[in-house]
């Protein structure tokens, strides 16, 4: 029951972050406006893309390790 909790959880915190960074990279305004002899261009804002993209990352990171099955070693179940 805790490991489904825990697989949602990090499913959810994924797609958080990927929202996130799809935002600030292409919906959003952008951070800063830069003026130049060659025209204008407008800059967006990295700090939201980065955290976006690491929350992805870490929410990939939870469900996918709750989802494995590792094999422990229990002690008191061997000395039984």
């Amino acid at each position: 029951m805790l490991r489904a909790i825990v697989i949602i959880l990090g499913i959810v915190l994924a797609a958080f972050g990927g929202v996130i960074a799809y935002r600030a990279f292409f919906l959003e305004p952008a951070a800063a406006v830069i003026i130049s002899e060659r025209g204008v261009s407008e800059v967006p804002d990295t700090l939201r893309i980065v955290e976006g993209v690491v929350l992805l990352i870490v929410g990939a990171a939870i469900a996918f390790l709750a989802a494995l099955r590792l094999k422990r070693r229990n002690k008191d179940k061997l000395s039984a």
